[in-house]
């Protein structure tokens, strides 16, 4: 069994941000196997199956910073160790539509991975960072808390179907397998 979890911002004036596409890949994701996310330990989760894996789907509802208090207590409950939670991550320092799988790498000034890593008691659990670009100018702050451009918006789509095909491959292959099958340095123009 897997803990899959999207990291956001709980609320609609945050639905459309960068910070929040753990949440969104999340959501595409009860979309697709037409199941109701339940509320428990300070979020949203459920447990279905994906890929012939029993996973545990889970949104923290605690805003981004206390992401730990939601995951450290659904991990213990169905007794899932650090190495099957899979955290799906926005990251700054990749292009728009970049995937990435990795394990046991620090927080890289991610408050909710650090949040998660402080209370699990390490950084030993597998990550998906999902590029959202980095500003040009402005607070690195403002940035992830602004709306995805119109523009990209238009790929958003796609994008959270690649995340969901990727996860699945980890499901079924393994993280190596998945990572050099998936990994990729920004999301592909449509032809």
């Amino acid at each position: 069994m897997y803990l899959i979890v999207g990291l956001g911002n709980p609320g609609p004036k945050y639905s459309l941000t960068r910070h929040n596409i753990g949440f969104m890949a999340i959501d595409y994701m009860c979309r697709s196997l037409e199941v109701s996310l339940k509320t428990k330990w300070k979020s949203e989760f459920i447990k279905t199956r994906l890929s012939n894996t029993d996973v545990i789907l889970q949104k923290p509802m605690t805003f981004m910073n206390l992401s730990g208090e939601s995951v450290v207590p659904a991990a213990q409950f169905f007794k899932i160790k650090p190495d099957k939670i899979l955290v799906i991550q926005d990251d700054i320092d990749m292009p728009f539509g970049a995937i990435r799988f990795q394990q046991n790498r620090s927080a890289g000034g991610h408050n909710g991975i650090k949040d998660i890593s402080e209370k699990l008691g390490t950084q030993d659990y597998l990550r998906l960072k999902i590029g959202v670009g980095r500003p040009t100018k402005g607070a690195v702050d403002a940035y992830v808390l602004s709306d995805f451009s119109n523009q990209e918006q238009d790929k958003i789509p796609e994008l959270l179907e690649d995340i969901t095909t990727a996860i699945e491959s980890l499901l079924k292959l393994g993280l190596n397998k998945a990572a050099s099958k998936h990994n990729r340095k920004a999301l592909p123009e449509i032809g």
